[in-house]
């Protein structure tokens, strides 16, 4: 059984069956990244596929194998942040014909989704990168430019957001 740096290591030599098993491995990551980024199942599909296409003509340029995840979702994010700059997504536009819920209780996982959904495009993208990708903060703060702090930060007022609304209210 090859491990994930041989195959990498052979990717990077223009290997495709060594890069198809590699995506193999990650397209459901990136496809759930793109599309709680996007909240958009084609445009996830869309930017998975740009992503899958532009890491294999660039593989060549990876430095260290051992970095490939974090850097095909930089290629990923950085697709993502393109897309809304070019478009503008509003609440109203979720299609919501999504994968099966990840929870038992459809009401709750559809009431998750809306506080989600309602958060600002770069809370979305801070907590996809974080939850979907596993990002550390350190590598979401260099991945967009930020102050780590400034990460932490937002990614904790999202969730507090996220968490207040799910409360049930007092009678």
């Amino acid at each position: 059984m090859k491990t994930d740096l041989q195959l990498i290591k052979k990717a990077k030599s223009k290997d495709p069956t060594a890069f198809a098993a590699l995506y193999e491995k990650i397209y459901k990551d990136l496809y759930h990244f793109a599309l709680y980024t996007l909240k958009n199942p084609t445009d996830a599909e869309d930017l998975v596929s740009e992503t899958i296409l532009e890491a294999y003509a660039q593989i060549h340029k990876l430095r260290r194998e051992e970095s490939f995840k974090a850097w095909i979702f930089t290629i990923l994010s950085n697709k993502c942040k393109q897309r809304f700059k070019n478009q503008n997504l509003s609440l109203e536009e979720i299609p919501w014909d999504f994968p099966e819920p990840c929870s038992k209780n459809l009401e709750m996982d559809t009431i998750i989704r809306e506080e989600f959904f309602s958060l600002s495009d770069e809370e979305r993208l801070i907590i996809s990168m974080h939850i979907f990708a596993g990002y550390k903060s350190r590598e979401i703060a260099k991945i967009l430019h930020m102050n780590e702090n400034t990460i932490r930060s937002k990614e904790s007022r999202a969730l507090k957001k996220m968490a207040a609304n799910l409360k049930p209210e007092k009678e």
